[in-house]
């Protein structure tokens, strides 16, 4: 009779778990059962590490092994239990030496086992590793294709390997010479195999943008308060090109975000650990047949984040809006208040940041000739109403900016002078930000698009009685609901800030309600 134990970690969303992965062999009828509540993943790590073993020449013999994976009440999901649970039928076998025991046990073990013994990067090693780290253990062993994602971790002990065959001669177990070479070939393979050059793809630039002065402002004001932005025109008038150069104009993440950002991407699979830590803010763009699992996140077993989450702290784009199914658009409206997106499922629950700028493009009417003078549209008032309408009020009414982005002109294409780039975008953009958080200092929020409005409307929001009384006529006309109110001194706030100003005047209060109220007539 054996007993060994190893650790390992399991993921819910972000969070990870340390799991005590405890085997038992005893004599009797040769089996292998496993409890803890394992998903099917997890279930059929069995064979996986049935056959990298027997490759090491370990077979299971006449014996009965049961492992359990604690705490028991906790799902465990994925393939990056296999490591820890083939040492841990090994230590409970005894084909490691005696001092094995104590190491087994304070180490973590995060790969997954191909049928050769060889060790397999998984999903999520940056979150398990940071976990890891949280709950004190002295060395996480990985993959070695995981290595340099596992090494972004602070305070991380890791130790890479290709092949299973490496802990069991390092735990003093033996190997026949066949498989002693075979083990050391598959791990020469892993060593000098060539690493992928890391990128430093330029985003696209503002500079490209001909014309649309106003859409540019709209983009610069979106960028230094966080505010989200809808952009209503006819085909062909820029609004792709803008919004897939707003990133260009946000600062870089912050540490903790850029480690948020990096562990989400790796959660979901898009991570390439070679171009370190994620900096820039990301741009996602689903089209427009993506489905709410796609956009909010989910799909079978435990949920998986989707491109809300991937968004986070970037911008989420939705070209040509009216497209999206209504579902799907009504699914933003609560990660667009809290930042948060909880998605529960039979296979669990899950919680993913959601702290991401909505970007909005549409056209006018269906045909899209209707901007301008709308000479051209030929498309009726009723089905303009009914082509726009499937944004829904609430919908629009949690967005900042609403402005109408009009066609290019032949002047504007003879003009020579191009526009600001990115770069001197950028530098307003992060002083506008930088005077914020000095003016917000003490406080929760960071952005102008966090303040609540509660804070704005305040003795402490800076709301003189001239500014409210402009406000309140725009809300008697029922130009603005009270959400349109705050969101309104939010923007003013924002284009205080890009001027430099200490207080609110009449003028931001105007171009605020401009930029809220323009754009979006059917």
């Amino acid at each position: 009779m054996g007993l060994a134990r190893t650790l390992a970690v399991t993921l819910t969303g972000l969070t990870g778990h340390i799991v005590d992965v405890e085997a038992h062999a005893t004599q009797g009828l040769p089996g292998f059962t496993l409890v803890g509540l394992p998903d099917a993943a997890v279930r059929e790590s069995r064979e996986r590490v049935r056959a990298a073993l027997s490759t090491c020449g370990v077979t299971w013999g006449e014996q009965r092994l049961t492992v359990n994976l604690s705490p028991a009440d906790l799902r465990k999901t994925g393939t990056g239990l296999d490591l820890a649970l083939a040492l841990a039928v090994l230590g409970a076998r005894g084909r490691l030496g005696q001092s094995a025991a104590g190491a087994l046990g304070r180490t973590v073990y995060i790969g997954e086992l191909g049928l050769d013994g060889s060790v397999h990067s998984v999903r999520g090693i940056l979150p398990s590793v940071q976990a890891a780290v949280a709950a004190g253990v002295g060395e996480i062993v990985v993959g070695q294709e995981a290595a340099a994602e596992a090494e972004l971790v602070p305070d991380a002990r890791v130790s890479a390997i290709s092949h299973i065959g490496q802990l069991v001669e390092r735990y003093g177990g033996r190997l026949s010479e066949g498989v002693a070479a075979a083990v050391e070939q598959i791990s020469e393979a892993g060593r000098s195999a060539p690493a992928a050059l890391a990128r430093d793809d330029e985003p696209p630039d503002l500079a490209d943008v001909v014309g649309q002065t106003e859409a540019r402002q709209a983009l610069e004001v979106a960028a230094a308060g966080g505010h989200h932005l809808i952009m209503v025109g006819p085909p062909g008038t820029g609004k792709t090109m803008l919004a897939e150069r707003l990133p260009s104009i946000l600062p870089p993440l912050e540490q903790s975000d850029a480690v948020t950002v990096t562990s989400i991407h790796s959660v979901a699979g898009t991570f390439n650990p070679v171009h370190g830590l994620i900096t820039r803010p990301p741009l996602r763009a689903p089209h427009h047949t993506a489905t709410r699992a796609a956009v909010v996140g989910g799909g079978s077993g435990l949920p998986r984040p989707g491109d809300v989450s991937l968004a986070h702290r970037g911008v989420l784009f939705l070209d040509e809006a009216p497209e999206f199914s209504a579902g799907v658009l009504d699914c933003l409206r609560q990660p667009l208040e809290s930042g948060t997106v909880t998605i529960d499922r039979v296979g669990g629950r899950a919680s993913y940041p959601a702290a991401f700028q909505l970007v909005l493009a549409a056209n006018p009417c269906p045909c899209g000739k209707a901007g301008g003078r709308g000479l051209e549209c030929t498309c009726t008032s009723l089905q303009r109403r009914r082509y726009f309408s499937r944004l829904s009020g609430p919908l629009l009414d949690r967005v900042d900016i609403q402005v109408e982005v009009a066609a290019v002109s032949a002047a504007d294409l003879a003009c020579p002078a191009s526009g600001e780039s990115s770069a001197v975008v950028a530098q307003r953009v992060l002083r506008a930000r930088r005077a914020a958080e000095r003016r917000l200092a003490g406080t929760p929020w960071r952005l102008n698009a966090e303040v609540p409005g509660s804070f704005l409307r305040g003795p402490d929001g800076g709301l003189s009685a001239p500014l409210s009384r402009r406000l309140m006529s725009a809300l008697e006309r029922g130009d603005l609901s009270l959400r349109g109110v705050d969101r309104v001194l939010r923007l003013a706030w924002t284009l205080a800030d890009l001027e430099g100003a200490e207080a609110l005047t009449l003028t931001h209060i105007g171009t605020a309600l401009a930029l809220r109220t323009s754009g979006v007539r059917p």
